[in-house]
């Protein structure tokens, strides 16, 4: 019996069709293309190069005597190669991308135009500062629109990414503790159970020996064994807030003020600061350093074609600390501090070799200006917003992993309601990329068994939520109905089918290597 979807379109529930294969690979639309290794273009070039004018003589042994292992494409075929290999990915820019504490939202093209502006796009940081003083006033917009919406005073924006940020607060924490003569006795740092892989693998490089402290049945820091542990060999805590399970720490400011008293540092893990940016300061809740993960609060792209962007904000305790370089104005205009001496003498030193990325800066100033203060606000406000009515839809079909009030940024799930089913997490995700979605976060956070964490953003349209909401919810029906044969061999639809992911996370090939025979080489 046939039904009709959301877009009013019939659907046959519960069945899989059969279909034959196709002759040549492709599916429709969708065209099948090999690696580019194995195009049929060695012998050819795609572009015309001007005879050299020097014959290399003076190269000396530098001079190759090998084939330089390239295939040469036409430019209609090199095109066409990479928008095929675009139509096997799944993008934002093509559907709601759900996974939870990725914060996966639109990237405006506004942010991209910004980007490429002469003066933005095309600079080098060994310019000298007299010829790059806009760039260095960007800069120091952002960072001062990064201080006020987090209340704190001081902010590093060298870092390239989330993890690097940690990188940078932990050792700036560190610095701190080796001034004060206290680094040889303080060599602890507390990670509740449910914190970002990171953290503790962070904290674990600069030196410090990692402390789990335990999660109450709620889904928050168990402020009681935090207490226990808390003394005067702990150099920090690392709490995410809100945290991996899309809650608000209730406690944050007994956490707070339990970790000073203790002579230890407040780190807090800003990776869902999307959540409450514009509503609430983690300066005001008592933190001394805090990354910000611009692609997931202002809409950096990930990655972004290149180095990312993880700030730092600092606290007061933690302001001299901060790492080379930073931006300062006086009458002369905008000059970097580079050198750990005088003002900067008590920096830890540099993590990079210059100053970040600045396309990234470009993009988050962009998009801050763009939505104003009103506007950041309603950011966090509906990307909760969003989350909750997800939570709502799905949670007579599903079972909530912490069902007792509102969630923040991403509702959380786990497999209690597939028991029985013979259906698991992965099974479920799987038949998700028939209908056309990206999974969810799988498996995490650890604490939650088969957890299924999904973050729509505050970019999602009720439109696109609802039709999100009916797949999973025929999906959820269809696996409580008993078709296991729809799961257990998910996706049926996908360019690549089920593969043994364990085999290609432990041994993936990684290189394209000449088939045997061939004296052409993949170098």
């Amino acid at each position: 019996m046939s039904t009709m979807n959301t877009v009013g379109r019939p659907t046959t529930p519960n069945r899989v069709e059969s279909k034959p294969a196709t002759l040549t690979g492709g599916r429709g639309l969708l065209q099948d293309e090999h690696l580019i290794f194995e195009s049929d273009g060695w012998g050819k070039t795609g572009v015309d190069l001007p005879e050299p004018k020097t014959d290399g003589s003076d190269l000396g042994d530098l001079v190759r005597r090998d084939p330089i292992g390239l295939p040469g494409l036409s430019e209609p075929e090199t095109m066409r190669h990479y928008v095929r290999l675009s139509q096997k990915n799944h993008a934002i820019d093509l559907a709601i991308y759900p996974l939870g504490s990725c914060t996966m939202k639109h990237n405006p093209r506004l942010n991209e135009k910004m980007a490429r502006l002469p003066g933005f796009a095309d600079i080098h940081p060994l310019q000298p500062t007299s010829t790059v003083q806009g760039a260095l006033e960007l800069m120091d917009t952002l960072a001062h629109w990064l201080k006020t919406l987090t209340g704190m005073p001081a902010v590093a924006l060298s870092p390239k990414a989330g993890a690097h940020g940690e990188l940078c607060g932990l050792m700036a924490i560190r610095a701190a503790h080796e001034a004060s003569g206290q680094h040889e006795r303080r060599r602890k740092v507390l990670v509740p159970t449910s914190a970002h892989g990171t953290n503790p693998a962070t904290a674990a490089f600069v030196g410090y020996t990692v402390v789990e402290v335990a999660q109450t049945g709620d889904g928050r820091v168990d402020v009681a064994d935090l207490a226990a542990k808390l003394g005067d060999d702990v150099a920090a805590i690392m709490v995410t807030n809100p945290n991996t399970c899309g809650l608000f720490e209730r406690d944050i400011l007994e956490i707070s003020r339990l970790t000073h008293e203790a002579g230890a540092y407040f780190y807090c893990d800003g990776a869902n600061f999307n959540a409450i940016v514009g509503r609430v300061r983690p300066g005001d809740l008592g933190v001394d350093a805090m990354h910000i993960n611009l692609h997931k609060t202002f809409s950096t792209p990930h990655g972004g074609g290149g180095p990312g962007a993880g700030p730092v904000v600092l606290s007061e305790a933690l302001a001299p600390f901060a790492p080379a370089p930073w931006v300062v104005h006086d009458a002369d205009g905008y000059r970097l501090i580079e050198r750990e001496e005088d003002e900067a003498a008590q920096a830890f030193g540099r993590l990079c070799a210059f100053q970040g990325q600045m396309g990234m800066y470009t993009r988050a100033l962009s998009y801050m200006m763009s939505h104003g203060s009103d506007g950041l606000r309603q950011v966090a406000e509906d990307a909760v917003l969003n989350a909750n009515y997800i939570k709502a839809r799905l949670s007579d079909l599903m079972s909530p992993a912490f069902p007792e009030g509102p969630c923040m940024h991403e509702a959380l799930f786990d497999d209690e309601w597939l028991k029985g089913t013979e259906v698991t997490t992965l099974d479920f995700a799987k038949a998700m990329i028939d209908e056309g979605f990206h999974p969810m976060t799988m498996y995490f956070p650890l604490v939650v068994h088969g957890a299924m964490l999904i973050e729509p953003t505050e970019t999602e349209s009720k439109q696109e939520l609802d039709r999100f909401i009916h797949a999973m919810r025929a999906l959820a029906e269809a696996a409580k109905a008993g078709d296991v044969d729809r799961f257990k061999g998910a996706p049926f639809h996908a360019p690549m089918k089920r593969l043994d992911e364990t085999r290609a996370a432990r041994s993936p090939v990684l290189r394209w290597t000449a088939p045997e025979g061939s004296n052409i080489a993949a170098e």
